[in-house]
């Protein structure tokens, strides 16, 4: 048995999430502790209780799902859990290199946390969308978007799985690529409801300031290797790490590409750790023999460990 570890991105975040964590698990609860202590708020408290549009915002998203996923770790590393290889979708890239020691927790939680915020004042509200294209291979997506591109920016944001990709750039020309989409014979084709259009050329500002962010914080070596969203590779040292996330912001997001790759490399079991199982049915759709396992609440965390021999 050969097992990864995934982390997921934006868009898993719950009110709730992490609850059973933070009251059961004094390790649980330290990661909240540093974390609302870094952010001058009670973090713990969003997360548990609320309210939801304040969980929503981009800028508190992204921390408070890297501090779940990371709470929800630490009780499992205790119990002698480890993989010989971690991944995350987008923001949970940062959560993957923290697990790995790339980050040290409190860097990774101020990191997102402006990663969020530059993200959201990078493209004016409204301005940009995101759309799902489902039931269209690679090729007929891209050809769909270079179509659509007349009307403005658009680009394929994220190869999630065999026939889900994630467009993103500006709303009319996301719009008129939707048209198209559905034309050419896309099963279905579903806006999605964030703020910003990630990994895209619109977030190339962000980007920009994000670099000047890493510039300040320390980068250590990898414990494991990390499979990265903007080449879907094996990094293995902290001088990889800068440039690539810098890239990952607003590149296009290569998961299947990455699952496809630690397949490849023997890595016959996948637990995604954090809030929600959209990776675990993304991981189930890219490779079929895998055992694909989650944890984000007790029940799973005993399920996982039993499943795993534990």
């Amino acid at each position: 048995m050969k097992i990864a570890f995934i982390f997921p991105g934006q868009g898993s975040q719950y009110v709730g999430m992490a609850k059973e964590f933070i009251e059961n698990f004094a390790e649980s609860k330290e990661v909240f502790d540093l974390a609302s202590g870094i952010l001058g708020y009670d973090l713990a408290q969003l997360c548990m209780h609320g309210p939801a549009e304040k969980l929503n915002m981009t800028e508190n998203t992204q921390p408070a799902i890297l501090a779940a996923s990371i709470a929800v770790l630490r009780p499992l590393e205790r119990r002698g859990l480890s993989a010989e290889a971690a991944a995350g979708h987008s923001l949970g890239e940062y959560t993957a290199i923290t697990a790995a020691g790339g980050f040290a927790l409190n860097d990774a939680i101020a990191l997102v946390q402006k990663r969020g915020r530059y993200m959201q004042e990078a493209v004016p509200e409204g301005a940009g969308l995101m759309a799902a294209i489902l039931g269209m291979d690679r090729a007929a997506v891209e050809k769909t978007c270079l179509d659509a591109a007349k009307n403005g920016i658009v680009a394929p944001a994220n190869y999630n799985s065999p026939g889900q990709i994630v467009i993103a750039g500006e709303k009319i020309a996301v719009e008129k690529a939707m048209e198209l989409a559905k034309t050419a014979g896309a099963r279905k084709v579903v806006p999605l409801m964030v703020s910003v259009p990630s990994h895209c050329p619109m977030m190339k500002q962000a980007g920009d300031r994000l670099a000047q962010e890493l510039d300040k914080v320390a980068i250590n070596e990898l414990r494991i290797p990390i499979v990265n969203n903007a080449d879907a590779k094996f990094i293995r040292t902290a001088a990889e790490l800068k440039p690539s996330l810098v890239r990952q912001i607003s590149s296009p997001l290569y998961w299947e590409d990455s699952i496809n790759r630690m397949a490849a490399e023997g890595f016959d079991t996948f637990v995604e750790i954090g809030p929600g199982k959209v990776l675990s049915g993304l991981v189930k759709r890219i490779a079929k023999d895998a055992k694909v396992l989650n944890v984000e609440d007790q029940k799973s965390m005993g399920e996982t460990l039993s499943s795993l021999g534990m």
